[in-house]
């Protein structure tokens, strides 16, 4: 059975940072990121990487926002810094590989004063 299970959301203050993880059991993924849907919104990416290393960000959080992976405890995580009000959304860890993609349940981020 395959499972992505995140943790490390939360209520921050605007200029604040949160740490997401993400474990993920029952595959081994080629790619791992996250993604977030806001309320009226859809779902749109955040962040990915590739297990060689190579990472994919949105526009809009590069620079404030770092992913990182271990591919030996299969896990994959997302540092967000300089967090604004328009980052507040639930994020999704997301996993791929050849037979298709898997999601996590999502972890809610607040980002207000």
């Amino acid at each position: 059975q395959v499972q992505l299970v995140e943790s490390g959301g939360g209520l921050v203050q605007p200029g604040g940072s949160l740490r997401l993880s993400c474990a993920a059991s029952g595959r081994i993924f080629d790619v791992m990121g996250w993604y977030r849907q806001a309320p009226g919104n859809e779902r749109e990416l955040v962040a990915t990487m590739a297990d060689g290393g190579d990472t994919n960000y949105a526009d809009s959080v590069k620079g404030r926002f770092t992913i990182s992976r271990d591919n030996a405890k299969n896990t994959v995580h997302l540092r967000m810094n300089s967090l604004k009000a328009e980052d507040t959304a639930v994020y999704y860890c997301y996993g791929s590989t050849w037979s298709g993609g898997y999601w996590g349940q999502g972890t809610q981020v607040t980002v207000s004063s």
